[in-house]
């Protein structure tokens, strides 16, 4: 049995809610294409799709289930996700203070290159090492799937719903931030940007840290 359009629009409701509302994507979308380059800021984007797929397919073959039913995995994936956001949005402070992110319009900030690849990297770790997206597609998913049908083909399906409407989503935001760019690299608007990415991705960092076991 196939995902029905019905429910593929249903589906695209719910995500539709999380999808534009602010956070770590959108930090890191917006802080890449204002100061890291158009080709990273595109690479931070596909990134984000990718694990975000990844997470669908996972939780509808059951392994993000096993993996959040074990405590000593979802805590290790936790801590795991959690310094690996710290170190980012640290990097970000520290350019922020140093005012290292004062470069012309054309070129990416102190400590990144304007490399697709190193965007595509960075977006897929955020996405794949937050363990709330394996919990929200763990509990959201089951909704979706009928008893019976094919779990995984129906996980593409509805993952790849949320892609596309991501996608979208942060293209807009990153048109928007390049149009600006000029005035978004000049230095003390750029050391800004900086902190505040750095402080709210950070902020996600601890927050994923001290959530403790509740899930």
């Amino acid at each position: 049995m196939l995902p029905s359009i019905t429910v593929l629009w249903s589906f695209a409701l719910v995500v539709a809610v999380l999808t534009v509302t602010p956070g770590l994507d959108t930090a890191l979308v917006l802080r890449s294409a204002a100061l890291g380059g158009r080709r990273r800021a595109w690479g931070v984007i596909a990134g984000i799709q990718t694990g975000t797929m990844a997470w669908g397919v996972l939780a509808a073959a059951g392994v993000s289930a096993i993996l959040l039913a074990s405590e000593i995995a979802y805590d290790v994936l936790r801590f795991v996700g959690a310094a690996y956001l710290v170190f980012i949005g640290g990097r970000m402070l520290w350019s922020a203070i140093r005012g290292t992110s004062s470069h012309a319009a054309e070129q990416p900030t102190a400590g990144t290159t304007d490399s697709f690849l190193g965007g595509w990297r960075q977006g897929t770790m955020t996405n794949l090492l937050n363990p709330k997206m394996g919990a929200f597609y763990v509990a959201l998913l089951p909704q979706f799937i009928p008893a019976g049908a094919p779990q995984i083909t129906w996980g593409i399906a509805l993952a790849g719903v949320h892609v596309v409407l991501g996608a979208v989503w942060l293209t807009l935001l990153t048109v928007v931030a390049q149009r600006f760019r000029a005035w978004l690299s000049k230095r003390r608007v750029a050391r800004t940007i900086d902190g505040l990415a750095g402080v709210a991705i950070v902020g996600f960092g601890a927050r994923i840290a001290l959530e403790g076991t509740s899930r």
